[in-house]
């Protein structure tokens, strides 16, 4: 499974309706919005990493409303529960 982390620049007037757009595409598992100098983060999960550029160049970043996309693709991949056990003290 490959995992990535697109952060989107929308365009003001996208800023309501662009979220579902991104949650409604295969392969994104969830969409935030968010503050700061980014608008949107997708979460992109998909079984083969040439499946990547299906979903962000072929797909997301053609979203009417879309400016801007940054796109960072994850090495590895840890759960809530794996952190919990990486932390854990012996417990």
């Amino acid at each position: 499974m490959t995992h990535a982390v697109v952060l989107i620049e929308a365009e003001r007037d996208a800023l309501t309706t662009l979220g579902s757009a991104l949650a409604g595409l295969a392969g994104v598992a969830e969409a935030y919005s968010v503050t700061g100098e980014w608008d949107f983060v997708a979460i992109v999960r998909v079984p083969r990493h040439e499946q990547l550029a299906e979903v962000i160049t072929g797909q997301l970043v053609k979203l009417p409303g879309v400016s801007r996309t940054q796109t960072m693709v994850a090495f590895e991949a840890f759960s809530q529960h794996d952190l919990e056990s990486m932390f854990s003290i012996g417990q």
